[in-house]
């Protein structure tokens, strides 16, 4: 279970870094952040260049948070959030993302909302990156 939440935790949190990274630059397809700042004027959105900003931070932040288990429940909350506004806006579009509908950022929201309990981090210890703590230590007993 623990590769597979892995797996998830690093290809989801990398997906939305990258989704990030569109608004702000050309990286990855994106139109920079004038192309940002037009699509979230487009959306409704008013600060334009401000929001264009806080979303791609938000999204690059969190999901690279997310991809490395650090803080991930502060992360998932994030990237819940960041795309729930995503959602709202392809609501009127229905729910398939051929149709430009929320299907994308409803999976994203549900990914991140399952991995923010899991926090890989805390089965480790302090200082050492050879493997999971002995159950001895994870309740305060020495071995």
């Amino acid at each position: 279970m623990d590769t597979g939440l892995l797996i998830l935790r690093v290809v989801v949190g990398l997906l939305v870094a990258g989704h990030g990274v569109q608004k702000v630059s050309h990286r990855l397809g994106g139109n920079g952040l004038a192309g940002g700042t037009e699509e979230f004027r487009h959306d409704g959105f008013r600060g334009g260049t401000l929001t264009a900003l806080a979303a791609g931070a938000g999204q690059v932040g969190s999901g690279l948070f997310l991809a490395l288990g650090a803080l991930t429940p502060l992360a998932a909350m994030v990237a819940m959030g960041v795309m729930t506004v995503a959602m709202t806006v392809k609501l009127p579009h229905g729910l398939w993302v051929q149709d430009d509908g929320y299907e994308y950022p409803l999976v994203l929201v549900v990914v991140a909302g399952a991995l923010a309990p899991t926090v890989p981090a805390a089965r480790y210890r302090p200082g050492t990156a050879t493997g999971p703590a002995p159950a001895c230590h994870s309740r305060g007993e020495t071995p």
